[in-house]
């Protein structure tokens, strides 16, 4: 049995020795050298119908939420936030994935909850990105420590529910941060020190039973942006783009909409025409009517697009023939 699905509490620590705190201002998230307080603690919930994503919810009731909002202007992070949305929405789910002995916390976008270092504004900042440097790729890893178990009887009630952690089929070792020095007690060893030997055996990963698709349908007002639309979900077992459209309006009881997803450069959105994420990802998508004015917006996007392609075609073949004529 995994960690969180015996953990009531928990609290994380970075990379730099520092705990995730939830700010007294009960919006903001940072890194404090303090685990003992009681903004460090944070309530584990398994999502129902899920085996693998969780919430956490700090002392003052709210969620840790991977937020659309970008950290700084021209920099890739996304600020992470305390949030209590009126609906439980995709913005608060995390997937932990199991690196040896610490974890990644993954978002629905494909990002990972990042614990900064640096020079300020970075130092003990909370983003959600993917570090593209080999000097920050373990500023994504993180120690759980359990604060609180379940009770025996709570336990076997979500049962159902069990959570395994994904083991990356080559997991990067850090020397520096896992301490795998022969004969010496490691940081794993105090990661997992309220857990038997048993619960550390990571069997097989499951047998893949489709992916997550998120959607929520942009309103007449063209209210797309706005992250507390109301957004629903389904498992999808199909493979093509066609098929997950069909599906899309059965579930959305709208029938002729554009399926569009959001670029992870700029935020905007495209409609989906290729194919799907490889690896049965996790998708979130926007469906937007053809009747309403986004549909003249996401026109204008994809004419744009197709001439910016002829215009590189044409770039290029007049380079070849300026380098055949010379």
């Amino acid at each position: 049995m995994e960690i969180f699905q015996k953990a009531k509490a928990v609290r994380l620590r970075s990379h730099h020795d520092k705990y995730l705190v939830a700010d007294e201002d009960e919006e903001s998230v940072t890194q404090e050298r303090n685990g003992s307080a009681g903004a460090a603690k944070w309530t584990v919930e398994i999502i129902p119908g899920s085996t693998n994503l969780i919430r956490l919810k700090s002392a003052y009731g709210k969620y840790l939420t991977a937020s659309n909002k970008p950290f700084l202007l021209g920099a890739t992070g996304k600020k992470v936030l305390q949030t209590k949305p009126s609906r439980l929405d995709s913005s608060l789910a995390w997937e932990p994935i199991r690196d040896s002995a610490l974890v990644k916390l993954k978002t629905r976008y494909g990002n990972f909850l990042r614990g900064n270092g640096g020079l300020p504004p970075w130092r003990n900042s909370v983003t959600h990105d993917i570090p593209h440097r080999s000097a920050t790729q373990e500023w994504v890893l993180w120690h759980i420590d359990v604060v609180e178990i379940l009770p025996a009887n709570a336990n076997s009630d979500h049962h159902h529910q069990h959570l395994q952690l994904q083991q990356p089929p080559s997991p990067l070792h850090h020397s520096d941060s896992l301490d795998f020095t022969p004969g010496s007690p490691s940081r794993s060893d105090r990661f997992f020190r309220q857990e038997s030997t048993d619960s550390l055996a990571v069997g097989s990963p499951p047998k893949s039973e489709g992916r997550v698709i998120y959607y929520h349908v942009a309103d007449d007002d063209d209210d797309v942006e706005d992250d507390s639309v109301e957004v629903s979900s389904f498992t999808f077992k199909g493979n093509g783009v066609e098929e997950l459209t069909m599906r899309l309006k059965e579930e959305s009881n709208v029938e002729d909409v554009i399926v569009c997803t959001r670029s992870p450069l700029n935020g905007k959105l495209f409609p989906l025409r290729l194919q799907l994420p490889p690896n049965n990802a996790d998708m979130t998508v926007v469906l937007v009517p053809k009747s309403s004015k986004s549909e003249s917006l996401l026109v204008l996007i994809s004419s744009q697009v197709v001439a910016l392609s002829l215009m590189f075609s044409v770039f290029l073949d007049l380079t070849v023939a300026e380098k055949f004529i010379k």
